[in-house]
């Protein structure tokens, strides 16, 4: 379905139900600019979203080897 950017600022109920049924591209001056999905959707087409905390987590890793170099660290003089 295609609505007018002015259609949608109108009656953003009707584009959201509208959005049940499959995407609803919104239009400024004619060219498409925006699309609209259900969030079901919307999962469906890009994965299952997760936080950047739980994406690091391991939670089945029982031992992992961490051997960082070291850094020398100097203090220098401040230049005041």
């Amino acid at each position: 379905m295609r609505m007018t950017s002015r259609e949608f600022n109108h009656d953003v109920s009707a584009a959201k139900r509208a959005a049940r049924s499959g995407p609803v591209v919104i239009t400024d001056r004619g060219v498409p600019s925006h699309v609209l999905v259900t969030f079901d959707d919307f999962e469906r087409m890009t994965g299952p979203q997760c936080l950047f905390s739980e994406a690091l987590r391991m939670d089945d890793a029982t031992d992992v080897e961490f051997d960082p170099p070291r850094v020398a660290v100097s203090a220098g003089q401040a230049d005041l």
